[in-house]
């Protein structure tokens, strides 16, 4: 389903059909950044290309877009993650942490698969410390499987961490399920934008309605495609259609 019911009110006819709407300054500066430091989206990509992705916070969650190698702005977005309602600032903290910039990584010639770099530092770094508190007469028993650990950790920890952020986020990705949640992200942004400029009670519970459709679209994209979730989606459409109007 990729059709939209109705036409979105003028006001939020804006919101996210590009990359920082509200900010075009900030997308100048993530892209170039992009450039320098990963593979942009261009014609030689394949399904499975791991293009740098620019994530853009909202309070409900993000939007992942790629760089075109053309320098045009991009429309849909590769990415899109919904946070659960009622986030904690612990969750909020998770969900900074799975948009953080991608970790570089050093190849390695002797055998498959590649390093951090954050996990090479530390294995330095614990080296000298370790052979250092050696001779100052700390037990060998003592530091050598700290010297280990550390790297091994700054290594694997990450992705711990990643998997116990994401319990709190629904990832949507694939260009005809991004079409369709980044229109309801449109709908929802100005829900938030109209509840933060009133103090009405029913323009906060809209938000918090609007962010529960976010939600339940998210997990619905998450588990079929468009056309067999067709049904859900178009009720969860028209209910933030409404509390748009």
């Amino acid at each position: 389903m990729t059709q939209t019911l109705h036409t979105p009110p003028q006001t939020a006819a804006a919101h996210h059909r590009h990359p920082f709407t509200r900010d075009p300054g900030r997308w100048d500066k993530e892209s170039t950044r992009a450039l320098r430091t990963g593979h942009v989206r261009d014609s030689t990509c394949t399904a499975a290309c791991q293009p740098v992705l620019v994530h853009e916070r909202t309070s409900w969650g993000w939007l992942a877009w790629t760089v075109p190698a053309d320098g045009t702005l991009p429309e849909v977005p590769h990415q899109i993650g919904v946070l659960t309602l009622s986030a904690t600032r612990t969750q909020r903290l998770a969900l900074r942490w799975l948009t953080r910039r991608p970790a570089q990584r050093i190849a390695l010639d002797t055998v498959p698969g590649s390093l951090r770099f954050s996990a090479a530092a530390v294995a330095l770094i614990t080296m000298i410390a370790g052979l250092f508190a050696i001779r100052h007469g700390v037990p060998i028993d003592v530091a050598l499987p700290a010297m280990l650990l550390a790297p091994l950790l700054a290594e694997h920890l990450p992705g711990r961490m990643d998997a116990r952020a994401e319990e709190h986020v629904r990832k949507v990705e694939g260009v005809n399920a991004c079409r369709y949640l980044q229109r309801l992200a449109t709908l929802h942004t100005s829900l938030i934008q109209a509840a933060a400029d009133s103090d009405r009670y029913e323009l906060r519970r809209s938000a918090e309605v609007g962010h529960n459709l976010l939600w339940d679209a998210a997990g619905l994209l998450q588990t079929q495609d468009t056309r067999s979730a067709s049904a859900g989606l178009i009720t969860r459409e028209r209910l933030m259609l409404q509390l748009a109007d």
